[in-house]
């Protein structure tokens, strides 16, 4: 098996900090959501998430570094995948530890071989919101369709046609588990395992629903409202919680979670908190300094040319950037100027450039970064954003 710091990328001496920040961005770039149910990427988030929930314990970390995964159960750590580890168990990590429900215990209660007595909660709902950069800087409220599981109505919920509802399921006697003996040349060996019955319920149903075939649920469209707030990324998503699939037979809701997908805007480009975008002027306005007006999110606004501007410095305008997600300040719009050369010129241009060409300096050898600037572009678009 691949080792567990291979797997995240990070060093055998890294961070709690670091072990956490290197599967969030990882997990993001292989979640299934993310990549259309894609298997290679499911079979990469799962082994991301289990290496993640050993690395990020300190007790289990260290058992695996003395002994590797034996060491999990032989130093009393505890092996968390002992039952087995599928895609619900590596959704459920990262939904637990980056915004999502559940917590340590609702997460391993759930594991195969264990049982699961009574009603089961649905199923979290995932759907996509697409959001303008409109939409980003200024926040908004977005109304998504869903089909979601709601309570039957011909049974009431119960999933049985005679309105008795569920009952004791006979092979595990609402229990929800069972015991399985298995037999090999080391002897004999018992094993407790959910209900093959009942599926762990406990309970069954006699005479199920016909509308429902027992559910107790039946599928509906719902609309609903999603509150976005201002400055997310798409590594954002948001969940509503008790808002997705009703749980079989009167089991608790689910919930929806929302994948945030801001869309690209041709004009700017994003840094952060910041905007970048680029202004064509001609050769007079760089030289002789003008106003001209560059586009923003919400509109445009005019800013002054100093006379000599050159080709690829940055011009900032303060506070027409995006918000800060925690409800930090809003970032900038930086502007990038670029010196447009005519491709055809009219016999009067030409004439004139001609004398301009007679009398002005020649060009110099380097060209030098304007009074108190350093560096090209890049280096004062970084140090913009570093200052702000």
């Amino acid at each position: 098996m691949t080792d567990y710091y291979d797997i995240l990328g990070v060093a055998r001496d890294a961070d709690a900090r670091e072990i956490k920040k290197a599967y969030r961005r990882l997990a993001m770039e292989h979640h299934p959501d993310r990549n259309q149910g894609s298997p290679d990427a499911e079979a990469r988030f799962k082994e991301l998430s289990e290496a993640y929930e050993v690395l990020k314990d300190p007790d289990r970390r260290a058992a695996y570094d003395r002994f590797g995964r034996d060491g999990l159960r032989r130093a009393g750590a505890g092996d968390p995948f002992a039952g087995g580890f599928d895609l619900r168990d590596a959704i459920n990590i990262f939904m637990r530890d980056f915004g999502g429900s559940g917590g340590f215990e609702d997460l391993f209660g759930r594991r195969r071989g264990g049982a699961r007595r009574g009603p089961g909660t649905g199923e979290t709902l995932r759907v996509r919101l697409p959001l303008t950069l409109k939409d980003v800087v200024a926040g908004a409220k977005k109304r998504i369709r869903i089909a979601v599981l709601e309570p039957c109505g011909d049974c009431a919920g119960s999933g049985s046609s005679d309105g008795r509802g569920p009952g004791n399921c006979p092979a595990c006697q609402g229990r929800g588990e069972e015991r399985v003996v298995q037999r090999s040349v080391l002897g004999q060996f018992v094993s407790v395992v959910t209900c093959r019955t009942c599926g762990g319920e406990g309970s069954v149903i006699s005479t199920p629903c016909r509308a429902c075939h027992g559910e107790g649920r039946v599928r509906r469209q719902r609309d609903l409202e999603v509150d976005v707030p201002a400055g997310v990324t798409s590594e954002n998503y948001i969940t509503l919680r008790g808002r997705g699939n009703i749980g079989p037979r009167g089991g608790e809701r689910g919930d929806v979670m929302v994948l945030l997908e801001p869309e690209e805007d041709g004009r700017f480009r994003r840094e952060g908190r910041h905007l970048v975008s680029e202004a064509a002027v001609t050769f007079s306005q760089a030289a002789l300094g003008a106003e001209i007006e560059v586009p923003t999110v919400s509109g445009s606004v005019v800013i002054t040319l100093p006379p000599g501007v050159q080709s690829g410095q940055a011009v900032r305008v303060k506070g027409q950037g995006v918000p800060d997600l925690n409800g930090g300040r809003r970032g900038d719009l930086i502007v990038r100027i670029r010196v447009w050369t005519p491709t055809r010129l009219s016999n009067r241009q030409r004439m004139l450039l001609g004398e301009l060409a007679g009398v002005e300096d020649p060009a110099p050898a380097r060209l030098e970064a304007p009074e108190g600037e350093e560096g090209g572009f890049w280096s004062r678009v970084k140090e913009a954003f570093t200052s702000a």
